[in-house]
């Protein structure tokens, strides 16, 4: 009997996906320009969007992420045109044997072009390793609004996120010029570190939330307000940049809500964050 060597390491499939989005203004409403989708990177576009806007449902059908796993986002938002973009679930990150799950965001806003990316939160498992970069152009009258959230486990299930990693990269630029760069890491025993109060001061859930517009600092009071004493918040230049922590998804989601419609000035959530 012929038997391979036994020193091979098994090959596991790794998940592929892309997708990629444009819409223009047309007659006074957003309208789909192209839409392109290649492996387990799937959009959909709910039929009850409102005239003010498109709203487009970014899905990994490969269920989760683990290392090894690539995934891709682009969207362009033609001058005039708005586009809210979400996912149909939370982003699930799981154990990884070896190197890390890879996702990236590439947005594109025209003139007086409007985007609000409002993925829902990524469960980062215990092992779990994820490197994600979300890079952003905009014309000069163009408004974005970006929120990451983040669990450590699921409380309701008992889990803990002893050791992982967790890289998180934000460039924000408008007309070619930086205006907002962010990096984030959570790296080795996690547990650990947010138990640290210069850290997490032991919360298990978070969020980054960033307004690129002119008139981001009106929203500050209503912003701060919605967050409470487990969040912060400044206004700057143009920019509203805001964080907080949470004991657990469900507390985070509550605290996200009114904080993020006061940054959509007084507009629904898509229905996916209420479901």
């Amino acid at each position: 009997m012929i038997q391979g060597p036994a020193s091979l390491p098994t090959a596991l499939q790794r998940a592929r996906g892309a997708a990629r989005i444009a819409v223009r203004a047309e007659d006074g409403k957003t309208c789909l320009a192209r839409l392109y989708q290649d492996g387990c990177g799937k959009i959909r576009l709910p039929r009850d969007h409102s005239a003010l806007g498109l709203e487009a449902v970014l899905i990994n059908s490969s269920g989760g992420l683990t290392d090894g796993d690539r995934l891709t986002w682009d969207a362009e938002v033609g001058p005039g045109a708005r586009l809210t973009l979400t996912t149909q679930a939370c982003e699930k990150v799981y154990r990884a044997r070896a190197g890390q799950a890879e996702t990236a965001v590439t947005l594109d806003l025209g003139e007086g072009a409007s985007l609000d990316w409002l993925p829902q939160e990524t469960i980062l498992f215990d092992g779990g390793a994820l490197a994600r970069r979300l890079e952003a152009d905009l014309a000069a009258d163009a408004r974005l609004l970006a929120v990451e959230a983040v669990v450590l486990g699921r409380e309701a299930m008992g889990e803990s996120v002893r050791h992982g990693r967790l890289a998180d990269r934000w460039r924000i630029r408008r007309e070619g010029r930086l205006v907002f760069a962010d990096d984030l890491r959570l790296e080795g025993a996690i547990t650990d570190l947010a138990a640290k109060a210069c850290v997490l001061a032991g919360a298990r859930a978070f969020a980054s939330m960033l307004l690129v517009a002119d008139d981001a600092e009106r929203f500050l009071p209503a912003v701060r307000a919605a967050l409470g004493p487990r969040g912060g918040a400044s206004a700057f230049d143009g920019k509203l940049f805001a964080r907080v922590a949470a004991a657990d998804g469900f507390v985070l989601r509550q605290t996200l809500l009114p904080a993020l419609e006061a940054l959509r000035d007084g507009r629904p959530l898509p229905r996916v964050w209420r479901a």
